[in-house]
């Protein structure tokens, strides 16, 4: 690890193009649970009843009961972890320009990086299904199920739902930034839901090294990580920032 680890901090000291793919494991220590694998959400509900877009449209109110309203009480309390600071500290270091999510918590932001693509959208906004007005999260009232816009029509998370295309402006960024960097941060994700999980494929197709954060083995550590730093990415990002002040004020 610690050879890996003084690698990686020597390929971010020579890199001019730093891009981060970001997933669900960097959420967990802000308290926010997984969709997928164990002890994620859809283990206790079935996304095709709940989070299919179809869902939304016959039954708004019953999603937004069963699982749009338990999300938003989860988000009100996240706040950026160490890992997410991490990456906002190396941005501000000039390190890091980019930051691709899966996520939908708007934790990126809230931590301080500026240049977030949101994959799948974001859960910290609720969009007008008429009129497109949009409302942050934290300020959407839950006396009424489901709660309105001004002009009445019915709020729904500005995310994907099952069902839904992934936005191709923020499909196309992704790709040509992955192509572009000189190296890929990749943090808390396994990568092995498309089309997000090919971002690490481009990166390493056009010779940037893989640097992958993610507390045990994945398919990408097996496959084309460069140099797996396994541990919590709350702990590894501090050190990582640490170290690459050290290297910059050498």
């Amino acid at each position: 690890m610690s050879d890996l680890f003084a690698d990686a901090v020597e390929t971010l000291a020579k890199a001019k193009k730093t891009v981060a793919l970001t997933g669900a494991g960097i959420s967990v220590e802000s308290g926010i649970p997984p969709f997928r694998g164990k002890g994620g959400l859809w283990e206790k509900l079935d996304p095709m009843k709940y989070a299919h877009i179809d869902a939304f449209l016959e039954d708004p109110e019953t999603v937004w009961n069963v699982l749009i309203k338990e999300m938003k009480m989860v988000l009100d309390k996240a706040r950026p972890n160490t890992a997410h600071i991490g990456l906002a500290d190396l941005e501000r270091m000039g390190i890091l320009q980019t930051v691709i999510t899966q996520n939908v918590d708007g934790l990126h932001q809230r931590a301080g990086n500026s240049d977030v693509i949101e994959f799948h959208g974001s859960f910290a906004w609720q969009r007008c299904q008429t009129c497109d007005w949009t409302i942050e999260t934290s300020r959407v009232d839950l006396s009424e199920i489901p709660p309105r816009c001004r002009c009445g029509g019915i709020l729904r998370p500005d995310c994907i739902f099952f069902g839904e295309m992934i936005p191709h402006d923020a499909l196309l960024r992704s790709q040509q930034i992955s192509a572009a960097c000189d190296v890929m941060l990749v943090v808390g994700t396994s990568a092995t839901v498309q089309p997000a999980a090919s971002m690490p494929f481009i990166a390493r197709d056009n010779g940037a090294v893989v640097i992958e954060i993610n507390p045990e083995p994945t398919s990408l550590t097996r496959r084309i990580s460069n140099l797996p730093l396994l541990g919590a990415a709350g702990t590894i990002l501090p050190r990582l920032v640490k170290a690459m002040r050290r290297h910059q004020n050498a």
